[in-house]
């Protein structure tokens, strides 16, 4: 009997395994298409994405290459980060597809906006740190340089710094999901939250320090939208206060209507 319950287990979690892998490499398959298609204009999107620093630099000022193979791989490995910016719907997408089965309509009616919200929030960072940081920054670093030292900046460089302020922004754009989040499982009520309202706003700039080039300007454009962005959450994180506790209070009863709900 124990040997039958062994197995029925062990099938169940073999075939989890096997449905993990196939959507994996679709991931995978996914991306490397992407790519593919990306590989050719390689050079046409780290001009694009070189742009915000080549209109403020000083006239005559180029970017350069320290490295002997930058030139050729560096453009390929943007192409491969934007094949993967790219799949992200796609890729959240499989992950919804493999931990939707097992959740309860309640969860599933829960997350899947969350999972869309921030994928849209993520987006919203990059393109802010794009259009409204970086020719701020850039014209503040550009202009701030010695009385005879030449501006030129290394390719490799740039893209690190550039991938480095857009996974920083787009990070910190998520503040709305992870107050409502946490107001959701019953950690925090929106009380708590206006109550620590001066606590967030110092985190905001203590947070935006490390993930920025040191200069205020650079600290303030993050810290500020991180602010602004915990008020959009804690706003409508009073939309999913829990009116009810008994109901999480009392597995038997739960189990019995999770199962109805599924």
């Amino acid at each position: 009997m124990s040997q039958n319950n062994s197995d029925e287990l062990e099938l169940p979690f073999i075939s989890h395994l096997i449905e993990l892998r196939d959507r994996l490499l679709k991931v995978i398959l996914c991306v490397l298409l992407v790519f593919l298609a990306l590989a050719s204009y390689a050079n046409e999107i780290y001009s694009f994405l070189a742009g915000p620093l080549m209109k403020h630099m000083p006239k005559n000022s180029t970017m350069i290459a320290i490295d002997v193979a930058s030139p050729f791989f560096t453009p390929f490995k943007l192409a491969l980060v934007v094949a993967i910016f790219i799949s992200v719907p796609f890729i959240l997408y499989q992950f919804w597809a493999f931990v939707a089965p097992g959740l309860y309509k309640r969860e599933r009616r829960m997350i899947f906006p969350l999972l869309i919200a921030s994928t849209l929030l993520f987006y919203l960072g990059v393109v802010f740190a794009y259009f409204v940081v970086f020719p701020l920054v850039f014209t503040f670093l550009t202009t701030a340089a010695p009385e005879g030292v030449a501006v030129m900046t290394d390719i490799t460089k740039y893209l690190d710094f550039v991938l480095t302020m857009f996974f920083a922004f787009g990070v910190c754009f998520e503040v709305p999901i992870v107050t409502v989040v946490l107001v959701w499982t019953g950690l925090v009520t929106p009380a708590d939250l206006s109550a620590k309202r001066p606590y967030v706003f110092l985190a905001a700039f203590i947070i935006a320090m490390p993930l920025t080039p040191p200069d205020v300007l650079s600290q303030t454009l993050l810290a500020i939208p991180m602010w602004l962005l915990f008020e959009i959450g804690l706003l409508f994180s009073r939309l999913f206060v829990r009116k009810d506790d008994s109901d999480y209070s009392y597995p038997d009863t739960i189990e019995m209507d999770d199962e109805s709900d599924r």
